[in-house]
């Protein structure tokens, strides 16, 4: 073996070439034939037949074809290649073709499809090209409206736009031409099999013990809670860890565009968004689910991402007896959140005075968690602020946790940071309603605890 390995390396530069040219070639023919028996197969498949057949033994007739047809072609096609075109097939006829093997890995968070020949993923927290490929943007098309068709919605030239969601409720966003000029766009979310927990982000750095447990007592104490960040940064993934705290007597409404919630309480009632159908007509929209809700005898209400009017109604409900409503929303800081909800009340009520919008959301939240995505990749928690209400024309804030970031050292590569706790307010509300949740005690202790370690503590 050693030999032989010496041989090799030995070997000239024109015959290392020649060997990668040979290769190439070989390559060239493979695919050829590929393309060549692959369309021979599409065009004898019966679609009905297909859909009712088990996988074992579809795949068992896809390979018995392409030994059929490979020996017409006077081919010798190696085995291992054989069962790639058999897996690349019944890939391409039962799932999503050449992007199937990415969503069978359990390491990719993110599929991201630029057209034909560029396919992105996400892995750890960072992305990476891949060496997947379609035959042309006519394959990619064609998957991508199996999608849609799939999850009951509509892509087409006059609609090209739209959102669904995979069987295994990965999110998916779909764009083709005209809209996108390389070739269609795929973007999948993926969806964790696994629900993630408190216990889970705490292990992950994604935040403190701390504030871990106070996150967690702050839903169960029902207070109404936002979750701001941007696209990516884990805030459908945290708003899941808070959910996972709400008691399973309560009835719970959920409001999303594409559904990915993870609630394992009993009594759960999931609603989704429905887009304009071919004339323009039967579209269904957050802000209808949500007046709609409201006469549904919800003890909570959850809304997947507030991103327009819908905000005006989730206050309304956080102001009426919904407590421990939670949502999420785009924005960087919380300061920015408040602003953004502002601009969404206004979509609904364009009349209403700043000052009584203001007024809304300062009775209406309670709490407002900042997350991020770093520039490694990471994902954290930046900031846990408390709405302590309304002085003048601005709405205060109390920051009770947040992350700070250090200065890297020479030569460091990982970021460094460290989790702060600012203390917590005797008026404050969470205060207030741990005791009336009989919590009060260990609430308490969690800051006492803090206040030892750091110094803050309640004040």
């Amino acid at each position: 073996m050693n030999r032989q390995s010496s041989t090799q390396s030995t070997s000239t530069p024109s015959q290392g070439a020649g060997g990668a040219a040979a290769s190439a070639a070989d390559n060239a023919v493979f695919q050829s034939l590929f393309l060549k028996i692959r369309s021979q197969i599409m065009e004898a498949l019966d679609a009905e037949t297909v859909v009712n057949l088990p996988p074992e033994v579809l795949t068992r007739q896809i390979r018995s074809a392409i030994d059929t047809l490979a020996e017409q072609e006077s081919s010798r096609l190696p085995a291992h290649l054989r069962a790639d075109f058999t897996r690349r097939l019944v890939d391409e006829i039962t799932g999503l073709g050449p992007l199937q093997p990415l969503l069978d890995d359990p390491d990719i968070a993110d599929i991201m499809v630029n057209g034909p020949d560029c396919v992105y993923v996400e892995r750890g927290g960072r992305l990476e090209k891949t060496m997947v490929t379609f035959i042309d943007d006519r394959q990619l098309q064609t998957i991508a409206r199996r999608i849609a068709v799939d999850a009951g919605r509509r892509v087409d030239e006059s609609t090209p736009m739209c959102d669904a969601r995979l069987p295994d409720g990965s999110r998916v966003n779909i764009a083709i031409p005209p809209v996108a000029l390389d070739g269609a766009i795929i973007s999948i979310r993926k969806f964790s099999v696994r629900a993630v927990g408190f216990k889970d982000l705490v292990g992950y750095e994604s935040l403190s013990q701390a504030m871990a447990r106070v996150l967690a007592i702050s839903a169960r104490c029902r207070l109404n809670i936002i979750i701001s960040g941007g696209t990516g940064s884990g805030k459908t993934t945290l708003l899941n860890a808070l959910s996972s705290q709400i008691a399973e007597t309560e009835r719970i409404i959920t409001i999303e565009d594409a559904a990915e919630l993870q609630l394992q309480q009993p009594h759960v009632v999931r609603m989704e968004t429905r887009p304009a159908g071919t004339e323009n007509t039967g579209a269904i929209t957050a802000r209808d689910l949500v007046i709609n809700a409201l006469r549904m005898r919800p003890d909570r209400i959850i809304i997947g991402e507030c991103r327009g009017a819908e905000a005006f109604e989730m206050l309304q409900a956080m102001n009426t007896g919904h407590d421990g409503s939670m949502s999420t929303l785009h924005a960087n800081t919380p300061r920015d959140a408040l602003a953004r909800m502002e601009s969404m009340v206004m979509m609904a009520v364009p009349s209403l005075p700043v000052s009584a919008i203001r007024r809304n959301i300062a009775s209406a939240v309670d709490l407002i968690v900042q997350v991020s995505r770093l520039h490694n990749g990471s994902r954290k928690v930046m900031s846990v602020c408390e709405v302590m209400g309304i002085e003048g024309d601005s709405i205060v804030l109390e920051e009770i946790f947040s992350f700070e970031l250090l200065p890297q050292q020479s030569g460091q590569q990982e970021l460094q940071g460290r989790f702060n706790c600012h203390g917590l307010l005797n008026r404050s509300v969470l205060t207030r309603k741990s005791l009336f949740f009989g919590m009060e005690s260990v609430l308490a202790a969690i800051f006492d605890d803090q206040a030892r370690t750091s110094g803050t503590g309640a004040g």
